[in-house]
């Protein structure tokens, strides 16, 4: 039995497009929404780069890795030109083009982080479906396995030359026997700047120790550092003020398996200070809402055993 996978096909901005296409390739990229309102897709997805008429075609695609509301700072400071601007006032520009209340303050983007995308050079890009509705503001979802959508998918994978498949390793394809391999979801593999916005997210934007909310002064914490094999999952993450990361990755404080916020003697001993810190010492952290999102145990006692008055990881 054939395996149905949906794709989705985002209807894509041409400068956006262009001003990427230009600078790959890249690890991430960051197709943000105007003014955030959502966007349903399993981690893995198939995500296909629509361009609008004239061009009416498949310009690219990657893998959808995670959705995020965010404020346009955090945007540029996670991904910059990676935002598909070549600067903060162009992006917030374009932004005002389309959004509501682009002058206000609080205003949030839509945050779908794409990973290992590929843009195409116009002459390989690919007839949009022939069923497509011109309707269709946004995007929508296809099925990859049949008709158009097999068609477009196929055509994806050809532009790569038949040897791997779009976004690898976030897609996947079958043996060379089949020349063109069915598409499968992997979890997709993240980078900085989705890991910086995604544990912001799951944090919401709130030190996990101190519950500070002041978006300048927070960070995202790799629990074992990415120079030691860490990955830029979620769940290797803490959003911790910039003062508690720097004590965390040199090993003055850690964070317990069962998640108690730990200071180290040390701290007292050596710098004859860090009475702030000793005042949250076996405070229980703030968790993410989502249980997925919440570090994970055996990465806590990693850090607890090779980092925590030891020094610095990596």
């Amino acid at each position: 039995m054939r395996l149905r996978v949906k794709g989705y096909l985002a209807i894509t901005d041409h400068d956006w497009f262009t001003f990427l296409g230009e600078r790959q390739p890249l690890d991430e990229v960051n197709f943000w929404q105007p003014s955030a309102h959502g966007f349903r897709a399993a981690p893995g997805t198939p995500f296909l780069f629509k361009l609008k008429a004239p061009h009416n075609a498949i310009g690219g695609f990657g893998v959808f890795a995670r959705y995020e509301e965010a404020s346009p700072t955090l945007a540029w400071e996670a991904f910059g030109e990676k935002n598909g601007a070549p600067s903060f006032p162009e992006m917030w520009r374009r932004i005002g083009r389309y959004a509501r209340r682009p002058g206000d303050p609080s205003h949030r983007i839509g945050c779908i982080m794409v990973a290992d995308p590929v843009f195409l050079p116009p002459e390989e890009w690919i007839p949009q479906p022939r069923d497509w509705k011109p309707n269709i503001v946004s995007g929508a979802g296809i099925d990859l396995s049949i008709g158009e959508g097999r068609r477009v998918w196929e055509a994806c994978q050809a532009r790569c030359g038949g040897d791997r498949a779009p976004g690898q390793p976030g897609l996947a394809a079958e043996p060379p026997a089949a020349r063109y391999g069915e598409a499968v979801l992997v979890r997709p593999r993240l980078g900085q700047g989705t890991f910086r916005v995604a544990v912001t997210g799951a944090y919401g934007g709130a030190c996990a120790v101190s519950q500070e909310h002041s978006l300048p002064v927070l960070e995202a914490a790799h629990i074992r550092p990415y120079g030691a094999k860490g990955t830029h999952e979620v769940v290797n993450g803490l959003l911790l003020r910039a003062d508690i990361h720097r004590l965390f990755d040199a090993g003055y404080v850690t964070v317990t398996p069962d998640r108690h916020f730990v200071v180290s003697r040390q701290l007292a001993q050596e710098w004859e200070n860090g009475k702030a810190y000793y005042a949250m010492d076996g405070r229980e952290i703030r968790l993410p809402a989502r249980p997925a999102d919440r570090p994970d145990p055996e990465l806590l006692r990693w850090h607890n055993e090779n980092v925590f008055e030891k020094g610095v990881a990596a």
